[in-house]
């Protein structure tokens, strides 16, 4: 685009960003006009068709393709799942635990569903090992350094943090956890859509993400990224006939998985969640993830820059190596603070003793405006 990204033309597409100041990607993105014709599309397309399972399986490759596009992946390394924790649970499926590399060192920063996952593999001898904060509320790479050895076969850790938007030394981890034979496991779900992310360049062996934050689609369908060097080595005991080599062979005698990441699939894919995807996933790549990530970057730089000349005190770092699209301010009473902000239209999140203001490239200056008009109004919540 010569000159830049229309990006008023893009907010348009919005309609919710008429009426509200909508600060709560990270939750759940704003639903654009593109992606609700896609949605409209597929109950036509039922009405019409009733069935179309070439049309389905067009677009559910096509969604495998975005993704890989944005992640700088070959498409043949991405499984597209029902969410998150399905790629997650199909991975543990697929990993032993019976020798002595049997730990899984997790990050505090991750969301439940990337520790409780793992816990849930304890009665296969799983041993799970926590990497605490420091006193700031982030883990330095020193802290991964203590925790991974000889007896770790997997790090489980987190782009950037759900509940302060801090960033860890993904390169540094994925370093020290090569070095000592561990496979690392990067969730970006807080940032697929918002940042510029090189999976190749950063040299994971995995990592998950869905579409329903940043990527502006739909709950329902996410994705697992799995480096092409450990596909064949790693057979996932969690399993269906999306997961097999040939899908049409509907042979109940044996399992035969894909030579590709789709052995980490399950059963029917989520059409109508891949109607969704497809459409959030182009409105991204149309854009292009650099611009929105310079975006994102400068309006929450930006947005922080204002919050704390306004007296809030922020959890997430300025740094902007260190942070992603989310602002936490912290609260005495983060829940009621995030309700009073919803009947002024300011729509945020909350976790702990934190609101999170979650910025896409659709978010403006009269966003920020707005949130600080609101959270001045309730000073008797700010800490």
């Amino acid at each position: 685009m010569t000159g830049g990204p229309d990006w008023a033309a893009f907010r348009a597409l919005f309609p919710t960003l008429e009426r509200k100041a909508y600060l709560a990607s990270g939750s759940y993105g704003l639903l654009g006009r593109p992606v609700e014709a896609a949605m409209r599309l597929y109950l036509e397309d039922r009405l019409e068709k009733g069935v179309d399972w070439g049309g389905w399986g067009e677009r559910h490759e096509a969604v495998r393709g975005g993704v890989a596009a944005l992640l700088n992946a070959h498409p043949d390394e991405i499984a597209v799942t029902t969410s998150a924790s399905a790629g997650i649970n199909a991975l543990a499926s697929a990993l032993e635990f019976s020798g002595p590399r049997n730990k899984v060192a997790v990050s505090n920063l991750e969301f439940p569903t990337g520790a409780q996952i793992w816990h849930a593999q304890e009665p296969r001898g799983a041993v799970v090992e926590h990497i605490p904060e420091d006193g700031d509320g982030f883990i330095p790479l020193e802290h991964f350094e203590r925790a991974i050895d000889e007896h770790t076969r997997l790090v489980a850790l987190t782009h950037v943090g759900y509940r302060n938007g801090a960033r860890v030394d993904v390169e540094g981890v994925v370093r020290i956890a090569h070095e000592r034979g561990a496979l690392v496991l990067l969730d970006i779900f807080q940032s697929v859509g918002a940042l510029e992310i090189d999976l190749t360049a950063l040299g994971v062996d995995f990592a998950v993400g869905g579409m329903l934050k940043y990527l502006l689609g739909t709950a329902g369908v996410g994705f697992l990224y799995v480096a092409r060097p450990h596909i064949a080595a790693l057979t996932p005991t969690a399993s269906g006939w999306f997961a097999q080599a040939d899908i049409g062979a509907m042979d109940i005698f044996a399992n035969r998985p894909s030579p590709t990441a789709r052995r980490f699939e399950a059963g029917t894919p989520p059409v109508s969640n891949c109607y969704a995807a497809e459409a959030g996933i182009d409105l991204i790549r149309q854009i292009g993830i650099g611009p929105i990530a310079q975006r994102v970057r400068e309006t929450t730089g930006e947005a922080m820059d204002r919050l704390a000349d306004a007296g809030c005190t922020l959890a997430t770092p300025r740094d902007d190596r260190w942070r992603g699209p989310q602002v936490a301010i912290r609260s005495t009473d983060a829940a009621a603070l995030a309700e009073r902000l919803a009947a002024r239209g300011v729509v945020v999140s909350w976790r702990e003793d934190k609101v999170r203001a979650m910025f896409h490239a659709y978010n403006t200056g009269a966003d920020t405006d707005a949130l600080i008009e609101g959270l001045l109004a309730h000073r008797d919540l700010l800490a």
